[in-house]
């Protein structure tokens, strides 16, 4: 058999994965979790089968309208599809990924203004990690809790905090920590320019009127990254 011409390589075979944009791979993802069908899910979503098969399948930009509608036939939003709140679970590793360190500068640069991290602290009844709506005020992670709960007993201690985000669909990802001294904010016009300043409210409700404020003194991260 003869082999390829001088001048000439071979190329694997393209398959309809390889041009998938990254929601594609989503709603390909969340629509086997469901054991559904195309026809199935473009049904609940009312739209043409053909639609949905090109939007696995290809580039696409889809409207708002349109992701909203597949979002709800999936059972998930909007945010999930476009990978701006994509919860952990399963899922393989990319043939390309790479476990990448970040520096103190790229590690702060992934930390949004506001959401949820986690707090690791040491009380009473042990060490726990427990999630927190935090902003970043300034320098410093901030949040709100009650009298007596296990995050307001780390003031005065040093604590660790964490925020990540990750991909399922992608199986990328990346988490940042932030070693710090925990305070408690006592000095009423400090916690009148806090109040005014963070961007969330816990979401556990309640009496939450004591404010910690973690002064970052080490700051790491890493990034799972798959080469393109």
């Amino acid at each position: 058999m003869a082999g390829p011409r001088s001048g000439h390589r071979s190329h694997p075979r393209q398959t309809a994965a390889d041009h998938r944009t990254d929601v594609g791979r989503r709603v390909v993802l969340l629509r086997e979790r469901l054991g559904l069908s195309r026809e199935e899910v473009a049904r609940r979503a009312g739209i043409a089968p053909e639609y949905l098969a090109y939007l696995e399948e290809h580039p696409a930009e889809p409207s708002r309208s349109s992701l909203t509608r597949v979002a709800r036939a999936l059972d998930t939003t909007v945010a999930e599809l476009t990978g701006s709140d994509v919860a952990s679970g399963g899922g393989r590793a990319n043939r390309e990924a790479r476990l990448v360190a970040l520096d103190a500068a790229e590690s702060r640069a992934r930390i949004p203004d506001y959401g949820v991290g986690r707090i690791g602290v040491e009380s009473e009844a042990g060490p726990g990690i427990y999630p927190v709506n935090y902003s970043i005020v300034g320098d410093s992670v901030v949040l709100r809790t009650s009298a007596g709960s296990p995050v307001a007993s780390a003031a005065g201690h040093e604590v660790a905090f964490e925020v990540d985000h990750i991909d399922e669909a992608l199986s990328q990802g990346w988490s940042v920590l932030i070693v710090g001294h925990a305070s408690l904010v006592t000095d009423e016009e400090t916690r009148r320019r806090l109040e005014e300043a963070a961007h969330t409210e816990p979401w556990a409700g309640g009496d939450r009127q004591l404010w910690v404020r973690i002064r970052p003194e080490r700051v790491s991260g890493s990034e799972i990254t798959a080469d393109s």
